[in-house]
This record gives structure tokens, sequence and C-alpha cells, in this order.
């Protein structure tokens, strides 16, 4: 299986890599706008390619090795569960610009033997011995810093792994690393997407100003010779392969314990950081719940805050009030009335989304119809709202997504992320991975329910997404980056709803993807935000939007990145992202 998986491109693509990557750069007709892509002969006319289909088991992630290893581990008997911690683990590898063992983790998967829809979140809290003051102190314009130690949370991902491996694993713990060490001492060529953001997280990193404590460490890993790897050359992370080693042979504490946890602890202490090896000892994951809202009939489910996934399910509420199907895929009408629902949800969000452990978040309101109903009635089919206001509760006392499903019927959403790109920018000595910077979304205003308080979590974007249909399985879905997430996942289940595309057809349509609401660190509200368009938004949907009052704008690279597989009786139909490096296999 290794040498077969994990051997057979190398070669070949080593060779060539270099001038692969220099005749990229250098062809002047790579972005001719006048140029489109090719005919499908049958579906939608906007589709990149179909569904994949299999009848024991499927993958979708964001990089082809990725997906090997997922159907590996399933064809040697693996669940669909054992089957994404080993996607997750090349994903931390091969997609390090945005997720890693340095970042948390979010889960939500049908259990076929409860026949329910179970939560997880894996998501880690702010070192004990950091305290407000300090982290006021080094703020920039009343915000916490994008880089550095100061935004430096606990990593959730691996006690998220092994939480899930507890209750659903079915190969040994061991064996799950075994692709992503191979592909980490044996090398592995860079995709294209990752190619792209190394070369602007260095960049990043190390221009004057950036806060960041030290950023040679990076340099060691992903910069060697003053450089970035180019796309198809060949890369490799023996430090992540040892680490992986580490957490291969001693399941959670080869993380949170002995020499990985000391070696974290040195380099916070070395660079006047705070997390310790307590902090580290005391994370774990929380088997949470999740929540569900009907949309036409089928029920959408998202996580709790701390995560931003109520504002999914608030979107589809406000949404449902109003006839898309009537108002016709892709028009400005369904478009408008979409960003209306989205900003109206996200100053809901802004200011009460938070850790349930410091603020009672008013979710069953939140999420009620008749509170959809009331905000719906303030969207206007002709002209945008503005100001934007949260709504008044009730008293009370950046990322990689990625799917598996396996014969047994269970089916799993898994979502990764270091947060801002690659993350803090701070790496630990010797270990080949890079901390998150999640701390950065804290509020820091007296008051606010996001407020930085030592061991809370902070405010999380990253969700995963769920829909069943009765009570059965439908959809394991997912789409990354930031706040497009809860949009992008509106998008996606109107599109197949409202309008009966297929699970590849609706990732592929183009996208919207609005900014400028009001943060839940504190930020106001930009006006009416900016709506940015993809290309294949028709012209005339465009000029009837104009003719409304949004400022639009196009945002490459910020539609998000999309993987599904949707569940047919006895059978899956995977998905994936056109504008990524994925795949999406089934067998």
């Amino acid at each position: 299986m290794r040498r077969r998986t994990f051997l057979a491109a190398l070669p070949a693509t080593a060779l060539a890599s270099t001038a692969l990557a220099q005749s990229r750069a250098e062809n002047p007709n790579r972005n001719r706008p006048d140029v489109h892509g090719g005919d499908r002969i049958d579906g939608a006319t906007f589709a990149s390619r179909s569904a994949a289909w299999g009848t024991n088991g499927a993958a979708a992630t964001a990089h082809p090795l990725a997906s090997l290893a997922a159907l590996d581990i399933l064809r040697l008997g693996g669940s669909a569960v054992d089957a994404a911690i080993a996607a997750n683990a090349v994903l931390g590898l091969v997609e390090p610009i945005a997720c890693g063992i340095g970042g948390d983790c979010f889960v939500m998967l049908w259990d076929p033997k409860t026949k329910k829809v179970e939560g997880l979140n894996g998501s880690g809290r702010s070192p004990q011995g950091l305290s407000l003051e300090t982290v006021r102190s080094r703020a920039k314009n009343g915000l916490i810093p994008s880089y550095g130690a100061i935004s430096v949370s606990v990593p959730g991902a691996v006690d998220a792994w092994w939480t899930l491996h507890q209750r659903y694993g079915k190969l040994p713990w061991k064996d799950l690393f075994a692709p992503a060490i191979a592909h980490a001492e044996l090398g592995a060529p860079v995709s294209q997407n990752v190619a792209y953001y190394l070369g602007r997280s260095l960049v990043n990193f190390t221009k004057p100003g950036a806060g960041i404590e030290e950023v040679e460490n990076f340099k060691k890993v992903w910069a060697i010779d003053g450089r970035t790897p180019r796309e198809g050359e060949v890369f490799k992370n023996p430090a992540l392969g040892r680490t992986y080693r580490q957490i291969a042979q001693n399941g959670r504490e080869g993380f949170y314990g002995g020499e990985v946890a000391e070696a974290i602890e040195r380099y916070f202490k070395r660079i006047g950081g705070w997390m310790t090896k307590a902090d580290l000892a005391n994370h774990h994951a929380r088997w949470d719940p999740p929540h569900k809202v009907n949309y036409r009939g089928v029920d959408v489910w998202g996580l709790s805050p701390n995560s931003q996934g109520l504002a999914t399910l608030q979107m589809l509420n406000i949404m449902e009030t109003f006839d898309f199907k009537a108002m016709g895929f892709q028009s400005a009408a369904a478009i408008h009335h979409g960003v209306e629902a989205k900003r109206l949800a996200f100053e809901d969000r802004a200011k009460f989304y938070a850790d349930p452990d410091f603020f009672k978040v008013p979710t069953e309101w939140l999420l009620s119809k008749e509170y959809a109903r009331q905000r719906a009635k303030l969207i206007s089919p002709s002209k945008i709202l503005t100001p934007v206001h949260p709504g008044q509760a009730p008293s009370q006392g950046d990322t990689t997504y990625f799917t598996t499903s396996d014969s047994s019927g269970m089916m799993v959403s898994i979502i990764q992320s270091n947060y801002r790109g690659m993350g803090s920018g701070l790496s630990p000595d010797g270990l080949g991975f890079m901390f998150q910077n999640r701390g950065e979304l804290f509020a820091l205003t007296d008051g606010h329910a996001n407020i930085y308080a030592p061991g809370k979590r902070p405010f999380q974007t990253i969700i995963p997404g769920f829909a069943t249909k009765g009570a059965e399985p439908w959809l394991s879905f997912g789409v990354m980056g930031g706040d497009m997430q809860p949009q992008g996942q509106a998008q996606i289940i109107s599109n197949m709803v409202d309008y009966g595309l297929g699970v590849q057809e609706a990732g592929d349509s183009p996208r919207w993807h609005h900014g400028g609401s009001s943060e839940p660190t504190g930020e106001a509200q930009q006006g009416i935000g900016v709506l940015n368009l993809e290309t294949g938004v028709p012209e005339a949907t465009r000029a009837a939007l104009a003719q409304i009052g949004w400022k639009m704008a196009a945002d490459p690279g910020g539609y998000g990145g999309y993987q599904a597989i949707e569940r047919w009786p006895g059978r899956y139909a995977a998905a994936t992202e056109m504008r990524k490096d994925g795949v999406a296999l089934a067998y």
C-alpha cells in the first residue's frame, strides 16, 4: 500500500517541478478574461466535473494525497473517523497554509448506531497565565494582533482526533499516521494553491512590524534557501514526521505531554510567550449536541457557540420566509435577499456568539422561526437595510474542510484550521508545525460576550455542515474560509433545495461573499459593506444589484473551499471544490 500510494508520482514530478513552476509564472495567456471553461455534454454548463460515486465509502478533501490516504484507510477496514484522522494528518503536511496540529478542530458526524447527528467541539482555550491587562497592552487600535504569541491559544486538533478515535475508531491509532509520516519523510509535490499561499505567508511573516517574536523556525521548515517551494516541487518536513511519530506511538499524550509538550513550553519561555505544559495537559475536546433548523423540509445542523454554526441556521431561517425558487437562480433578487439575511444574522453573531462557559448564549431565541420572521420583515426587495442592528435578546440569568463516509453509513463532517492563513507565524523548535492565531478573535471591550479571559475559548469561524432528511443522513458538507463559511453553507443548501442542483454543481455555482458586518472582536460594521461576486454571476444580475445600491467588487480566493458527500440509498456521491486543489474519491 505504501509504495503504490506514496511513491509512484515522486520521481517524474521532482525532475520537472522547477520548469513547471517557471513556465506557469511566465505564461502571458493564463488570465485571458474572454476565455471560459469548456462545455459539458450533461449536467450544469458551469459545472467543473461530475460527482464521484461509490457504494462502500467516499472522501472529499482539499488535496489528492489526503483523499487517497482516506480511501486507503477505508479499504483496510477503517471507519470514516479513521479515514478522517488519516486525511487530516496528511493535510497538516501538504496544506499547511490552512491547517495543522497547531490548530483547532470541529466535527459533526452521523452515527449509524444511534441514528443521530453528533457534534464535537475541539477548540482550545487561552493560556491561564495570560491576563486581560497584558493582552490589552499588546493591542493595536483596540484589537488583538494577528500574529505572534499574544494570538496563540491551545491547539485542539490532536485531542479531537483522539476523542473521535476512542469512540469510533476501528484501526489501531498508530496506523492512521503512516501516510502522513511517509509523505513528511519522503516528500510530496506542492500543489498550486498551497504554493501561492506559502509565498504570501513568507511575505506576511517577514515584513517589518509583523510583531512575530521569531520567524527563523518558519524559514527552516517552509522557506529553505530564502524562498518557499513552487508548484510541483517536492517538499519534505522530517520534523513534522518526528512529531507525528510521537503522537502515533503515545496517543493524545504524544502531543499534550512528554517530549512535545516540554518542547512547546521551552519554546514559549524562550520567546516570551505564555503557553505551558499545564495549559496543554488541561485541554479536552467536548461532545456538543448540535442544533438544527428545518429549511423547506431539510434539517440543517450547526454547532453551538463558541463556533459560528448558528449563523448558517439563522440565515436559512430568514431566507425560508422568501420564495427563492420564484426569484430565480443567480438572480439579483435571490442574491440581495441572501445578503440581507447574512447581514442580519452577522449582527447577532457579533453580539452573542461566545464561549458558553463564560456567557449564556440565547440560542433557542436566535434559532426560533418567530424571530426569523421578525428579522425578515426588515428586508426590502428594492433597497438596502442600513444600519443593521442585532436583535434584542430576552433577559438571560481561515482552514480546511473535508468529509468521509464508510460502508456502515457513518458520515464525518470535519473542519480544522490554524485560522488566518498559516496561523500565528510561530513554529516551535524542531516540531515542524505552526501555532494557530485564534486568540486574535477575542474582543477587548468591557461587557462584550466574547471579551478575552484566561482559560476561555475564543469565538471560532470554523464550522462543519450537516443536513438530514427525515431520520436519515443526506449531506455532509462544508465551505471553508473565515466569515465565508456560513454564507457559503447557506448558498449550497439553497442551490440544492431551491434550485435542484446536484452535489457537485451546487459547489461549482458562482458565489457571493459579503464583507463589512460587525465582528465578534468588537469591530463595527462598515456601512453597507462590500458585496463580492464571482465572475460567473450574470451581468444582468450585477446591473440590477448596482441599481439597488450595492457596492460590488471581485475577491479572488475569498469564496471559500467546498467539499461534500451526499447519501443516496446504498451509495454515496462525493464532490470537491474547483477553486482549490482537492479531489473527491469513492469506491
